[in-house]
């Protein structure tokens, strides 16, 4: 659980910078970008790494701390339908992005929300609720900055929506069929 835990505090750390001193980031990256975000780079796949290690570690000595009934499982199937689609459509400005205004915390928060009504294992809160939470102080952050940061992508068009959602949806299928039981070692269905 360490790890995990230790995982969850580099990873969601180093991406709340931007949270907690907005001002301090962007002094830094028009100083040293290069040093920046190579460190930032670093310290994410460090983080991710011990995410996925501590996770798999702590699912070997599972702690219960509910029970989620079969019902939320199947709810939780409907909440990941828009997760790679909004993923999709932060990189590919349309209509979809332009609704969602952040898709990428959007889909975090769904994703998140999803796997805690389906898991009720101490991991499982600690990983999903940690993403929530921060999920959420993000896009409450990202409300209050004087200015917003772009996310590099596609150029915008018409097409960008149905790219998102056709391609989306083909992600989600083969995660849901084939990837979430390969990767994860759980099968969803």
């Amino acid at each position: 659980m360490t790890l995990l835990v230790l995982g969850l505090v580099l990873f969601l750390g180093v991406h709340s910078v931007s949270i907690v001193a907005p001002g301090w980031r962007a002094a830094q990256i028009a100083q040293r970008e290069r040093a920046y975000k190579g460190i930032y780079a670093l310290v994410s796949i460090i983080g991710f790494a011990l995410i996925i290690y501590g996770y798999g570690l702590a699912r070997q000595s599972p702690v219960l701390i509910y029970s989620p009934p079969v019902a939320l499982r199947h709810l939780a199937l409907l909440l990941m339908v828009p997760v790679f689609p909004l993923l999709f459509a932060a990189y590919m400005p349309g209509r979809i992005q332009s609704a969602a205004k952040h898709p990428m915390l959007l889909a975090v928060k769904f994703w998140a929300t999803a796997h805690l009504l389906a898991n009720g294992m101490l991991a499982d809160v600690l990983l999903f609720g940690g993403f929530l939470v921060w999920a959420v102080a993000d896009r409450i952050s990202v409300k209050r900055r004087a200015v917003q940061n772009k996310v590099p992508g596609a150029p915008p068009g018409p097409m960008n929506d149905v790219i998102a959602l056709v391609g989306g949806l083909v992600v989600y299928a083969v995660f849901l069929f084939w990837a979430h039981a390969r990767l994860i070692g759980v099968s969803p269905m």
